[in-house]
C-alpha cells in the first residue's frame, strides 16, 4: 500500500505544479495518471506545440514545459503510478482516503486533489467513409505528436478551431504541402492564428479550402487520396500522405462522475477559496473544475494549485498554523 499526504489524480502541468506547491508546505505527494508518462495532454497530444502564455516564457514547447515542471519538483521526491486509472475511493472515519486503481494499486492519503484535465478523453471523429480503416499509422492522425513525422509530406488538415489553425501554421514550414479544409467560412480559433493562416494561403504556402468537408478516403494498405466536397456539391480528389482531422476532444469524467461530487455540465464544482469540492478533503484544479468566471488556461490552473495546497494543509493539519514563506527568502526548496 502506498501512503502519502496528498494523492494527485492527473499528471498534467497543473497536477505537476501542485506537487511543487505541496512540497513548499512539506506535504508528500503521490501522482496517478492513466497515461504512461507525465505531462497529460501536453505530452500525449502536442508535445512539440509552442505555448505563448506561460509567465516568463515568451515561447515554450509543451514537452519542454513538462520537462521543466518535472525538474522543478525533483527536490520533493514525488512518487508516481502511471498507466493506471483511479477507479474508486473511500473516505475513512478519520477523514483520510483509500484509493484503488484499475491494476489494484492501493493508495492511502490524507487529501485528494483531482487534476485530471478533461478527465478521460478521446478525439472527436468526423463522419468520413473508411476513416477507421486508415487509423493505426496508416494515414489518419487525430493528433500531432511529432511534427517531424510529416516532414516533406502532403497533408490535409480538417477543422476550424485552435488546434487546426495552430498546426496549419506550424506544419507549413515542415510538410511539403498543407491543405486546411474547413466546413465554414469563419474560424472558431484565435483571430491572430486565423490571420496567419490567411496570409500563408495568400502567399501560396498552404491551400485553404472553405465551405467544404473531407468526405472520402482512398487507398489500398495506406491512405493515398482524399475527396474534398464543397457545400455546393462539387468534389475534388487529391493525393496525400496523411489526413489530420482536428475537431477537439470528447471529455468524459469516467469514474470521477460517480464519486458523489457536485457536478455542473460534467465538471466538478469547487469553492474558489481553496478549490475544495462538495466533499471535504477532496479538491479539484485545472480544466476538470468549474466556478463562475472559470478560464481553462494552464496559468489559471497554476494559481488554483497554489491555493488548493494551502487548503489541503489546513485540512490535514487543522490545529497547525502555517506562515507563508517566500522562496526568495528560504532559498532552493527541498523536502
Amino acid at each position: 500500500m502506498i501512503s502519502t499526504d496528498i494523492c494527485i489524480i492527473g499528471a498534467g502541468p497543473v497536477g505537476l505544479f501542485a506537487v511543487f506547491e505541496a512540497g513548499l508546505l512539506k506535504l508528500r505527494c503521490h501522482v496517478v495518471d492513466a497515461l504512461p508518462q507525465p505531462g497529460g495532454q501536453l505530452t500525449e497530444i502536442y508535445p512539440k506545440k509552442p505555448i505563448y502564455d506561460i509567465p516568463g516564457y515568451p515561447e515554450v514547447l509543451a514537452g519542454d514545459l513538462v520537462d521543466n515542471l518535472m525538474k522543478q519538483i525533483e527536490p520533493f521526491h514525488p512518487t508516481f503510478t502511471l498507466g493506471e486509472r483511479v477507479e474508486r475511493f473511500a473516505k475513512l472515519d478519520d477523514g483520510s482516503f483509500q484509493l484503488y486503481t484499475t491494476d489494484g494499486t492501493e493508495i492511502q492519503c490524507k487529501a485528494v486533489a483531482i487534476a485530471g484535465g478533461l478527465g478521460s478523453f478521446e478525439p472527436r471523429k468526423p463522419a468520413v467513409e473508411s476513416l477507421e480503416r486508415f487509423e493505426g499509422g496508416k494515414g489518419v492522425h487525430y493528433m500531432v505528436r511529432d511534427p517531424e513525422h510529416f516532414r516533406g509530406k502532403k497533408i490535409v488538415i480538417a477543422g476550424g478551431g485552435d488546434s487546426a489553425l495552430d498546426w496549419t501554421n506550424f506544419l507549413a514550414n515542415v510538410a511539403a504541402d498543407v491543405t486546411l479544409v474547413h466546413r465554414g467560412t469563419t474560424f472558431r480559433g484565435a483571430a491572430d492564428s486565423a490571420e496567419k493562416v490567411q496570409k500563408l494561403h495568400e502567399a501560396g504556402k498552404i491551400k485553404l479550402v472553405l465551405s467544404s468537408n473531407v468526405t472520402h478516403l482512398h487507398g489500398d494498405d495506406t491512405l493515398e487520396q482524399v475527396t474534398i466536397t464543397g457545400n455546393n456539391g462539387e468534389a475534388v480528389t487529391v493525393p496525400i500522405d496523411a489526413f489530420v482531422p482536428l475537431f477537439g476532444l470528447t471529455p468524459k469524467l469516467g469514474p470521477i462522475g460517480e464519486w458523489g461530487l457536485a457536478l455542473d455540465n460534467d465538471a466538478v464544482v469547487v469553492n474558489t477559496l481553496d478549490y475544495s469540492t462538495s466533499l471535504p478533503g477532496v479538491y479539484a484544479i485545472g480544466d476538470i473544475n468549474t466556478y463562475p468566471g472559470k478560464l481553462k488556461l494552464i496559468l489559471c490552473g497554476f494559481h488554483e494549485a497554489a491555493l488548493m495546497c494551502q487548503g489541503a494543509f489546513k485540512y490535514i493539519y487543522p490545529d497547525k498554523k502555517y506562515t507563508l514563506k517566500y522562496t526568495t527568502v528560504n532559498g532552493a526548496p527541498s523536502m
